[in-house]
């Protein structure tokens, strides 16, 4: 043993850690999810960066874009991909954030860490801090890789942007979408404050909430509307338009439902038309160049929805033991 020059031991030398106190101790004790997590991050964006460039070989290969082209192979994978990004928030929210609080308040963690000098508030901020930040780490990885691929090759992948295969999983709508979800699941795990009851829970809301998203995915922008003649085919420029509604119309602006007029014979459908004063179609739809404002809506509606739920969490943690 070495000595100091008086003669006492010399004190063994420690290295700094990077994080300290109740931050390395939640860090510590969700290290597998993690892990997890972050293997997650790293395959699926290999996975996304190898898939990228196999369709590129191919659509050289075909003569693409002078040549249109079909690609079942690619879109099988493709289609592999969405559903992962698509389940991510939901799983997120089920194994991630219903737990969270859940687990600790069951097993008696919770009562643990908080009669020592660490409070309630504190520890939960702690345990929500490293839960969302990685929850956005990991999606927002993710959705940064998918729409690198899926933005310059659109026209030959199977999906249309407002499809929630590709508008909840590019841009900042996927990050979003889990934060909340996942914050939904903390609510539900800290007011039931059992694991698999707040698992199941947790389970039902994510898909209630899915079907109402994409009920209500075409009202985050207004809608605009085209009319063209009645023998014209549809505009060239709407080929990337998501069609809402359609008409058929007469010259001072009365609208009647696309089926009007379908007679039995050609002849008998001219005679309708004519008596009608019917001119033109009306094109009710939302344009692609409406996509980025309508996901940066809907990524702050889930952000504030997920403020509200963090800050109910905390406010109830200072009224009731956990």
């Amino acid at each position: 043993m070495s000595t100091t020059p008086t003669g006492t031991p010399a004190a063994r030398t420690t290295r700094p850690r990077l994080l300290r106190g109740l931050s390395w101790l939640v860090l510590r004790q969700h290290r597998t999810t993690l892990i997890c997590l972050a293997a997650l991050a790293v395959l699926g964006s290999l996975w996304i960066v190898y898939q990228r460039g196999r369709l590129i070989g191919l659509l050289d290969t075909a003569g693409w874009p002078e040549q249109d082209v079909a690609l079942p192979v690619v879109g099988q994978q493709y289609s592999y991909l969405t559903l992962l990004l698509g389940s991510l928030p939901g799983v997120l929210a089920v194994f991630l954030g219903a737990p969270l609080i859940a687990a600790d308040s069951e097993q008696g963690t919770a009562q643990l860490v908080t009669t020592q000098s660490v409070t309630r508030r504190r520890w939960l901020i702690a345990k929500l801090g490293w839960c969302f930040l990685i929850t956005l780490a990991v999606c927002t990885t993710l959705s940064a890789f998918f729409t690198w691929w899926w933005t310059p090759y659109r026209s030959v992948l199977s999906d249309q942007w407002m499809d929630g295969t590709v508008f909840d999983n590019t841009g900042p709508v996927l990050p979003a979408l889990a934060l909340f979800l996942t914050a939904a699941g903390v609510t539900i795990g800290a007011l039931l404050r059992r694991v698999l009851a707040s698992m199941v829970v947790t389970f039902a809301f994510c898909v209630a909430a899915q079907v109402a998203w994409d009920v209500s995915r075409e009202y985050l922008a207004p809608a605009r509307r085209l009319t063209y003649p009645l023998d014209e085919e549809l505009p060239a420029r709407l080929s990337d338009a998501y069609e809402l509604d359609s008409w058929i119309a007469t010259a001072d602006g009365q609208l009647y439902g696309w089926g009007t007029c379908v007679e039995a014979t050609e002849k008998a459908s001219a005679a309708c038309i004519a008596d009608t004063g019917i001119v033109s179609n009306v094109y009710e739809y939302l344009d692609y160049s409406q996509m980025a404002a309508m996901q940066w809506t809907a990524a702050g509606i889930l952000l504030a929805g997920t403020a509200l739920l963090t800050a109910f969490v905390l406010w109830r943690s200072s009224r009731r033991p956990l």
